[in-house]
């Protein structure tokens, strides 16, 4: 052996290697034997190496040697990178105490080059080699190099503690009340993205103003380098002012496309003009309609694509094999409203498209007419075929029934599943064979020809030797269809999937691609062909000029090009959950040209409805994936504070509106604290019967009235509906109120309010009613990310921006009759506490024909019946008791008898679920007949309870 440097040169049998003094374990060692020394050198890259048998002084002499050179070596490298190692010390030391939040795009800096300069240097110092002083430096940038996330978590916690301490006076003044600790510890936080979740009236506003403050107060930024966005130009104005006035620290809000605008006359020079549609969404869905409209003057292709769309997938192609009840069937058909072009509402989807195929080709024809032959009295209704055509006679009757192949090879006709199947082919076979009898044509079509691709060239082909067709202009068509009303709806769904399609940067062919994914089918493609030629008409008619979404992605690509160079390195973002695609495209690209950039986002998932404007709700729920930093190898590094609080409603509102929207899982679930509690029931649900709404609204403002008489101050009340077409005439509600501050908003215009009591107008089923059944199309989850698969996820964030106006009660008026699927839940569900008053809520008697409800109407003899709720498809009908007059006998359990709770009691019908029996006279004399005569059949001798 011999020390050539900085290296150990060995020679072994001729053969030479060399060891770095780097490379050394430890010091050599020396063992004294009977033969002479053994000199040993550790290496951690090679095998020991050995000596024997050398002499001990020489050995002893070259050991020295190769261990002073050896610790001079590692006091060297240290020396080389002392200053580096100083600032990474003091870099990992201030974590026990930072002056600043120590955020992931702070520290990552720090963890990369400790990691690197341990890699290259610190790994390969010895303990021994370089003195405990230094070890014990080494050992703290080698301990945070290991396990950083522990020292940032310290880190963050000591910073905020100390931070809410030293800021004490200021959170407790900027606002005119005190800031909660939540709020105090949002504006804290300092994430490389935080997301701070502002429930229903917690102060986001206050939390807004008091960090924008902060961020210049504490000398965390300049206020030129903060960036303050808002949805609204009233909103933006209001922010910057309270800013100011609350801080002194001028600090200009703006919306998203005013910076826009401004980064695009920075590059460009000058700013285009901007569409006049682009600030007025009723302009632009006219303009949608105009498009529509010259289309289908102007090009015949796209006008057939135009008509079929209207004709046979304006509403959800669902038949009855979609489901498992009658009721379930039928409330489904009653939201669709199955209108013909023609304009009356039929049964089911089938037999819409057999009578739009009929308009379409100048078949004049009567539905449902009343056969014009007089039958003889079976015990059955009047007979009415489906479809009668007035020129030629035919007759045309539609079959729901499929075929079903046997296990025998041979095919059978099936049923829907709640539809007995004996019955119904009896009953195809008595009407077919009422045709013959009476020599009058009938053709029969069956939903297995809908399944197999044919009804309506069949029918076409069934019909063809009997009547001519004459198809009507497609500009006839149209006008009747915008005549109906249904082109306002459907260009709102075109205007909300263009905005999201321009937003979100998609593609026609991934728009298709996506459909064959979800198996949406010939609506989608229906769809898609009307979409296409009118987004290629639209994009015409910008003529040069920009809208929101063009405005908002070519800012977003000079931000992330580098053609713009931005300032801002904090981000500040209002109403969170309002963001869109080509918005979040742009923090983004803002946020990435700083490496300390930050976002601060504000808002409510919950309150997410803005969906036709072409927000997204999916960037809020993965705010961590889509705008978090990145440390220590995790993606989505970001902060979440729930405000939690809220200054607005009473505890019965508060978590019953929590509740209500937390049905959906998706949604981000936060605590609530409430502003105070109900001494009384404080959301209410009024039924109505059809035409006394406004007596009902009167009567709950009467009752305000009163309960707010000892007030020296005027309560609030605000209307809220759905829709604006149900505001009631607000200056007679005013001039009979005077104690009350009446206003009407719909519910998506009042999001920021509030009054001291509530009232939901006109919450009915429908599709125009609330939950709308228009609004979530599933259209729509071909311009999202991902498809909201909860029923009605928009609706129900509707419902809860709507139960949050409240601070003290909340009224939900709503039909007796066809109640909305949200009313009937908060009336179910005990958990909501909604409080129904004794008596005021009749009893509920369910149908026995198809489940639906029973509900009592006043007919024209001035007597009460029941009547099925889905009198378009069930026609169930009862009288009320007739020894009572106003109460509904019901089957009593364990007996064959019916009873009244006026104690009167009836045999029970043999023939049917709801039915009793009742004396009744016929040629015979005397005998017991069903009350549901001539719909059931069922009879019993007098004083027998035999069928007969």
């Amino acid at each position: 052996m011999e020390l050539d440097g900085d290296d150990i040169r060995i020679t072994f049998r001729g053969k030479v290697a060399s060891m770095s003094l780097q490379s050394l374990a430890r010091a050599p060692s020396l063992r004294k034997g009977m033969l002479g020394a053994a000199l040993t050198i550790s290496s951690g890259d090679h095998p020991d190496v050995a000596l024997r048998g050398a002499n001990h002084r020489d050995a002893q002499d070259f050991s020295e040697r190769v261990k002073e050179a050896w610790i001079r070596f590692n006091l060297a490298a240290l020396e080389k990178e002392a200053a580096r190692l100083d600032r990474l010390l003091a870099g990992v030391r201030s974590l026990a105490a930072p002056s600043r939040y120590p955020a992931a795009c702070q520290i990552a800096p720090l963890l990369d080059d400790a990691r690197a300069l341990d890699a290259t240097l610190l790994s390969k110092l010895n303990a021994e080699a370089i003195g405990p002083q230094a070890s014990a430096r080494v050992a703290t940038v080698q301990k945070f190099a290991g396990g950083p996330r522990t020292a940032r978590a310290s880190g963050v916690a000591a910073f905020v503690t100390a931070e809410l301490d030293r800021w004490k006076d200021f959170f407790d003044t900027i606002e005119s009340k005190p800031l909660t600790p939540e709020q105090r510890l949002s504006v804290v936080v300092d994430e490389d993205a935080t997301l701070v979740l502002a429930g229903a009236g917690s102060g986001k506003t206050s939390v807004i103003t008091a960090k924008a403050a902060y961020l210049v107060k504490a000398g965390v930024r300049q206020p030129e380098e903060i960036l303050l966005l808002a949805f609204a130009k009233n909103a933006a104005e209001e922010m910057s002012e309270r800013v100011e006035a609350r801080s002194g620290v001028p600090i200009v809000a703006r919306t998203f496309h005013a910076i826009a605008y401004d980064i695009i006359g920075i590059v460009e020079g000058s700013k285009p003009a901007l569409a006049d549609h682009a600030t007025d969404d009723i302009a632009f869905t006219n303009l949608i309609k105009q498009i529509l409209r010259d289309l289908v003057h102007r090009l015949s292709e796209v006008s057939v694509a135009i008509i079929q769309w209207f004709a046979h997938f304006f509403v959800e192609s669902r038949t009855e094999w979609d489901f498992k009840t009658k009721h379930e069937y039928y409330t489904h058909m009653e939201s669709q409203d199955l209108r013909t072009l023609q304009g009356e509402k039929v049964k089911s989807y089938e037999e819409l498209q057999i009578a739009n195929w009929l308009y379409k080709n100048g078949l004049d024809y009567e539905y449902e007419p009343v056969y014009e032959h007089k039958i003889p009295e079976t015990g059955r209704r009047d007979y009415q075929p489906d479809f009668r055509l007035t020129e030629s006679g035919i007759y045309i009757e539609h079959f729901g029934v499929r075929r079903q192949k046997m296990a025998d090879g041979n095919e059978r006709l099936i049923t829907a599943p709640f539809v007995n199947r004996d019955e119904y082919l009896a009953g195809m076979e008595w009407k077919r064979q009422i045709h013959v009898e009476y020599e009058t044509t009938l053709i029969e079509t069956y939903s297995y020809e809908r399944q197999e691709g044919r009804l309506l060239t069949g029918l076409a082909d069934k019909l063809a030797p009997h009547v001519t067709l004459k198809p009507r202009p497609v500009e006839t068509i149209y006008d009747r269809i915008v005549e109906m009303n249904q082109v306002d709806d459907f260009s709102k769904l075109l205007g909300t999937f263009l905005r999201k399609f321009k937003s979100g940067g998609y593609s026609l062919a991934g728009c298709e691609a996506k459909s064959e994914r979800m198996n949406l089918g010939k609506r989608a493609k229906a769809f898609l062909d009307v979409f296409a030629p009118v987004f290629e008409e639209y994009q015409k008619r910008l003529r040069g000029r920009i809208d929101f979404e063009d405005m908002i992605l070519r800012a977003a690509d000079y931000a992330e090009s580098g053609r713009y160079v931005s300032p801002f390195r904090h981000i500040l973002v209002d109403e969170f959950q309002d963001i869109s695609q080509s918005r979040a495209k742009l923090v983004k690209a803002l946020k990435a040209q700083h490496s300390d950039a930050r976002i601060f986002a504000v808002g409510d998932d919950w309150q997410s409805i803005f969906r036709f404007a072409g927000s997204d709700i999916h960037l809020m729920r993965y705010f961590g994936r889509e705008f978090g930093g990145s440390f220590d190898g995790e993606a989505g590094v970001h902060r979440t504070v729930d405000l939690g609080r809220t200054f607005r409603s009473v505890d019965q509102i508060a978590f019953a509106a929590r509740t209500f929207v937390l049905r959906n899982p998706a949604q981000i679930e936060k605590q609530i604290v409430p502003a105070g509690t109900a001494t009384e029931p404080a959301i209410r649900i009024a039924t109505v019967a059809k035409g006394e709404d406004t007596e009902k609204l009167s009567e709950v403002l009467t009752a305000l009235t009163v309960a707010t008489a000892t007030n020296a101050k005027s309560a609030t009340v605000l209307l809220l509906g759905r829709y604006r077409f149900v505001e009631p005439d607000m200056q007679d509600l005013r001039r009979r109120f005077p104690r009350l501050q009446i206003s009407f908003k719909t519910i998506h215009a009042s999001k920021g309010l509030e009054a001291d009591h509530v009232i939901l107008l006109n919450a009915d089923s429908g599709r125009m009613g609330f939950p709308s059944e228009i609004v979530d199309d599933p259209l729509l989850s071909l311009v999202s990310p991902e498809e909201e698969a909860f029923q009605n996820a928009e609706e129900r964030r509707v419902m809860y921006v709507a139960m949050t106006r409240a601070r003290q009660t909340l009224t939900i008026i709503a039909s007796n009759a066809r109640p909305s699927s949200f009313v009937t839940e908060l009336k179910k569900d005990p958990d909501y506490g909604v409080a129904t008053a004794t008596g005021a809520e009749p009893e509920t008697h369910i149908c026995g024909e198809c489940g639906g409800r029973l509900l009592g109407v006043t007919g024209k003899d001035g007597r009460i019946w029941y009547r099925c709720e889905h009198v378009q498809h069930c026609g169930n009908l009862l009288p009320a008791c007739q020894s009572c007059g106003t109460a509904l006998p019901c089957h009593a359990e364990g007996t064959t008898e019916v009873r009244c709770g006026c104690g009167a009691s009836y045999p029970s019908c043999p023939e049917c679920e709801d039915g009793w029996l009742v004396e009744r006279s016929g040629m015979y004399g005397k005998f017991l007949g069903c009350v549901r005569y001539p719909t059931c059949v069922g009879k019993a001798r007098i004083g027998a309870r035999k069928a007969i």
